[in-house]
């Protein structure tokens, strides 16, 4: 094994590129001959086997406080009036896309001028902190001075996560409250103390993972006096061990994604939980969100990840002597944690399964006449077949705008482009309008992907499948990273947008799909907005039950009064409209605050009240005072 090439690699992954091309290249460098990690020796005690990682090196990497993602990267319009993507993390950038604000301007009926802009007014005025000595006092007796501070801008960016209504609001107008201090604990004493802190002079503790969230998990309540602090778990981001015999790792809670694949590959192994936040969210977050990966289908959701929890809580901390591989030992106390959104505690550390790199990954496409006929190819793949490791199904509106984000080309490239879709539209009658596209990633033994390679193509050749190619396929898995960054990029030129999403059994995938889109138009003809709103869904996850959908709603808010409450209210209702078609409050995403007032119609009263009691129970101060999932804040 080459170790200069493995560095290399995993030195590009952590300036940030795209992450399943660096991860290839470190796999090739870690295996044998036969292309499988090299097994580790059986050792009679678990501790002899253990590997202690260094700590993980800084990273030159910053992120945006007023957009999403890397501050070297985000959509511009280039000297000619295009559309492009800064830096060079992703195989969107450096690359002029003309084809992107006309296909807008065509599908949304609006005249986005390039002139006509809406230029943000960050920072926004930010209210001043709320003093109290006797915490303050108390963190200097237990962290440095560079552990903590009130500085206006980081405590701005600790009180908001990244829904459409925070990011308008630290733009285009203000939050009401935000933490009076922002603390960066970097050991397991640090939060013990932190807590004990609080309960001790009343303050209110909001843990902070990587601020990815879509659900207002974040946001302080207004009419929160107490003295509030964010705890940002990010400096507490080393994996403490790694035991190559058992498959196991122990990675504290504020580690990031991209940061754990890149030192998890130098030895081998993968988590194998790539949610499309990856590159931001932290360990501890996807505990706290219930989260799910692009990749479950082969790796699992986090709670089949996630072997033990460590976390501190107002009632002592939650920990364990020993892992095994599955127990019966009554209630377990950390399964709370799932989900728990800030609740209950601060989880400081996991200790998650390891799967060895796999031997190969490849990507695939296939394009489908409709959107049915794609859903019918994933419910016959779940029943018939093994589905890869991620298969993701776009409608027509999003294969569209998929193809809106193309780079221009010339030549060759051009004449190629042009048969191709002559191809597929005259000869095979594939109808431009109506056409869909599923992308696939592939991984595990050579012998697994080649045979699921041929159910996957197999069974879509029964609906009509049309194979379309690993770079096509590979394209649109990269897609997720960059198209993130499009959200902040048209707020700019007054489109407000944002995703949401849920699960729903198969039997109602379709009909669900239909009712919100059209209940969606029907809402918007009906305010009389501008143009027409951008509709388009496509299904992420396959489960033997049902799948999960993705929606993505955006309309014009040129000349509407109070935008962004105009979109709460759409979501809401498309909300409403997801759970009378049978789907769920969220998949992964969370409730939050900005959900939780749906949560009587999915749950009985005693339900709710059992929430409420653990509430009471786990933390009677309410020193955790997120009132994120809760029907009652009497408690907080």
């Amino acid at each position: 094994m080459s170790k200069s090439v493995l560095k290399q690699a995993v030195r590009q992954l952590r300036r940030g590129p795209v992450v399943g091309e660096v991860i290839d290249r470190a796999m090739d460098t870690v295996r044998g001959p036969e292309g499988s990690a090299s097994p580790a020796p059986v050792a009679m005690s678990a501790d002899e086997t253990r590997i202690v990682p260094p700590p993980p090196p800084p990273d030159s990497s910053q992120e945006s406080f007023d957009v999403w993602g890397f501050d070297d990267t985000e959509f511009q319009i280039s000297p000619r009036g295009h559309v492009v993507l800064t830096g060079n993390r992703y195989s969107l950038c450096g690359d002029e896309m003309p084809n992107f604000l006309p296909w807008i301007r065509g599908i949304m009926e609006i005249p986005i001028d390039i002139d006509d802009v809406n230029p943000p007014a960050y920072p926004p005025a930010i209210p001043k902190p709320k003093r109290k000595k006797g915490f303050t006092d108390g963190l200097k007796a237990i962290m440095t001075d560079e552990h903590f501070t009130d500085d206006a801008e980081e405590r701005l960016r600790h009180g908001h996560g990244h829904t459409q209504e925070e990011m308008y609001a630290i733009k285009y107008g203000s939050l009401t409250r935000v933490p009076d201090l922002v603390v960066w604990p970097t050991e397991q004493s640090h939060v013990e103390g932190l807590v004990e802190l609080a309960g001790k002079h009343d303050v209110v503790l909001v843990p902070y993972g990587g601020g990815t969230n879509v659900t207002d998990a974040l946001r302080c309540p207004p009419s929160e006096k107490r003295f509030i602090c964010s705890v940002d778990m990010r400096r507490m981001n080393r994996i403490l061990w790694i035991d190559p015999t058992n498959r196991m790792a122990c990675i504290q809670a504020g580690a990031v994604g991209r940061h754990i694949m890149s030192q998890l590959a130098t030895y081998g192994f993968t988590m194998g939980h790539e949610p499309d936040s990856v590159e931001f969210s932290t360990l501890g977050g996807w505990v706290a969100t219930h989260a799910s990966g692009m990749k479950k289908n082969k790796y699992g959701n986090i709670e089949d990840i996630v072997l033990d929890v460590t976390a501190v809580t107002a009632s002592g901390t939650l920990t364990r002597k020993q892992i095994a591989p599955r127990e019966s030992i009554g209630t377990d106390p950390k399964r709370m944690m799932f989900g728990s959104e800030g609740n209950y505690g601060i989880i400081t550390s996991a200790v998650v399964k390891l799967f060895p790199l796999p031997q190969c990954q490849e990507h695939g496409s296939v394009l489908f006449r409709t959107f049915e006929d794609g859903v019918a190819f994933m419910f016959d793949l779940t029943r018939n077949g093994t589905p890869p490791a991620s298969i993701r199904l776009v409608d027509n509106v999003q294969f569209q705008f998929g193809m809106a984000l193309k780079p221009a080309s010339h030549g060759w490239k051009a004449r190629k482009s042009k048969l191709e879709k002559l191809f597929v539209t005259k000869l095979k009658g594939f109808d431009p309008d109506k056409m869909v596209a599923c992308t696939i990633v592939f991984e595990g033994t050579h012998e697994e992907v080649a045979l699921q390679q041929d159910q996957v193509y197999r069974i879509a050749s029964r609906h009509g499948g049309m194979k379309a190619g690993a770079e096509n396929g590979k394209k649109g898995y990269e897609l997720t990273f960059g198209i993130a960054y499009i959200r902040d990029f048209v707020m700019n030129f007054h489109v407000i947008a944002e995703s949401f999403e849920t699960s729903v059994p198969w039997s109602q995938t379709i009909s669900l799909c239909d009712r919100v889109k059209k209940r969606l138009f029907d809402e918007h003809q009906a305010r009389g907005l501008p143009g027409k709103p951008f509709v388009t869904c496509r299904v992420t996850q396959v489960y033997p039950t049902g799948v999960a959908v993705y929606f993505y709603f955006a309309f014009s808010y040129k000349g509407v009064e109070n935008p962004t409450k105009v979109y709460l209210e759409l979501e809401h209702i498309a909300r409403e409209e997801i759970l009378a078609a049978g789907g769920s409050i969220s998949h992964h995403h969370g409730v939050g605050k900005i959900r939780k007032a749906f949560l009587p119609d999915i749950m009985s009263e005693g339900g709710l009240s059992f929430n409420r009691e653990a509430k009471r129970a786990f933390d009677p101060q309410g020193i955790f005072g997120t009132q994120n999932h809760q029907t009652d804040d009497s408690a907080q």
